[in-house]
């Protein structure tokens, strides 16, 4: 690991130095992390003699660095072949179409195709197991697999077929018409895109498509903030568990 990243750094650095620091420094160093991971369980304290802990960040960049020289020689071949590949951590596919974390990827003649994947040994129109107010916890899934479905969609037809199957299961579960409208109705009103539940326009899903990337991440960064003033003990948290009452007057 030591010598893979010093060719890695020597072959991607103009000079010897990664801002101020040699590279036979990083491999100085890299030797006291690689060779000092020590835990404590059980009354006792154990050294890691191979590998390292994946609960560490670096860790993650040592991994990606590694495999880096690999997944170079490997890609030669796949765009030879009209293939693509992916890899999460230790997780990786290789093919023209493959289910990936819950999503269906495909090549479909050179054009990246997903949707959202059901496993179908699972239970379909099932909603999750919660604790305490269900109907809040099940209204917060519900928007997050909207937004999960759009996410993954690249087509508004999967689109669809994913919101309809995500209230039926909620209607099969014995939440009104009226708790799914609101909802729905929410996910579509917070970017002005009403219309688009009705409409089969691929161009306006598009832009609703990167609209909800955009969203995401601001909220990427809204949660970094967050965690930052509560870290600083800056942050007032207020649960309103109800839809009427309390809840309308705060909002308003």
């Amino acid at each position: 690991m030591i010598d893979t990243v010093g060719y890695f750094l020597e072959d991607n650095l103009v000079t010897n130095k990664l801002e101020q620091v040699t590279i036979q420094t990083i491999k100085n160093l890299l030797h006291i992390f690689l060779y000092n991971n020590v835990f404590y369980y059980k009354d006792q304290i154990y050294t890691l003699t191979k590998g390292s802990p994946n609960t560490m960040p670096l860790s993650d960049a040592l991994s990606n660095i590694f495999l880096f020289t690999w997944q170079k020689k490997i890609l030669k071949e796949i765009k030879s072949k009209n293939e693509f590949f992916g890899r999460y951590k230790d997780q990786k596919l290789i093919g023209t179409n493959e289910p990936f974390l819950n999503a269906f990827v495909e090549n479909q003649n050179g054009e990246l195709f997903t949707r959202v994947y059901h496993n179908p040994i699972l239970p379909r129109y099932t909603l999750p197991y919660v604790v305490g107010h269900s109907k809040l916890a099940h209204g917060d899934w519900f928007r997050s697999a909207l937004i999960r479905a759009v996410c993954y969609c690249s087509s508004i037809e999967n689109f669809n077929l994913e919101r309809i199957y995500l209230e039926l299961t909620c209607l099969v579960n014995g939440y009104s018409i009226f708790c799914v409208e609101n909802n729905v109705q929410h996910f579509f009103g917070y970017f002005h895109a009403d219309t688009m539940r009705y409409l089969k326009d691929q161009t306006m899903y598009d832009k609703f498509w990167q609209d909800w990337f955009g969203y995401m991440t601001m909220q990427y960064e809204l949660s970094d903030k967050l965690q930052t003033f509560n870290d600083n003990d800056c942050l007032i948290h207020l649960n309103y568990l109800y839809e009427f009452g309390p809840k309308c007057q705060f909002n308003q």
